[in-house]
């Protein structure tokens, strides 16, 4: 099943739109966010990884990430230095016009550490993602993931 949420930036708010609301706003960014899921973890395991399809209508910047299930939420890139993969953390993640920016295993994501609890297949993840405008302000989406078992990946 797909799920994507899609919000009306403007102010210092984010106003998630589901469900075929009628929406019309002048001058509003929209940033869509897609199929949102997170790799289920087993008892002791303290990180994992979500992950979900992020568009915005107007250049845009993932700058901040955070969740009530982690006591720590990082955005994440890989890259290839000598032919070895390394995960490190990045400040902000640059969102292009009109261009899809997956956060998949193995690119960009991000990493849920110092989990509070196990997280549970069926179960679903609250994330809050903070976005800096091309007009410097900040806005705020509030989204659900789905916990999917801990060796699925983003085809399933």
């Amino acid at each position: 099943m797909k799920h994507s949420t899609r919000a009306v930036l403007f102010g210092s708010i984010g106003l998630v739109i589901g469900g075929g609301l009628p929406t019309s706003v002048v001058h509003a960014q929209e940033v869509t966010i897609r199929e949102p899921w997170v790799h289920g973890t087993v008892r002791g395991q303290k990180a994992t990884g979500a992950f979900m399809q992020l568009t915005a209508t107007e250049a845009a910047t993932l700058v901040a990430v955070e969740s009530p299930v982690a006591g720590s939420v990082q955005i994440h890139g890989m890259t290839m230095e000598d032919n070895v993969m390394h995960m490190r953390p990045i400040s902000r993640l640059d969102l292009p016009a009109g261009k899809s920016v997956e956060l998949k295993p193995g690119g960009y994501h991000v990493m849920l550490m110092d989990l509070k609890q196990p997280l549970k297949k069926g179960k679903s993840v609250p994330i809050k993602l903070r976005f800096e405008a091309k007009d410097k302000t900040f806005k705020t989406i509030e989204i659900q993931a789905q916990v999917r078992d801990l060796g699925v990946s983003a085809k399933s």
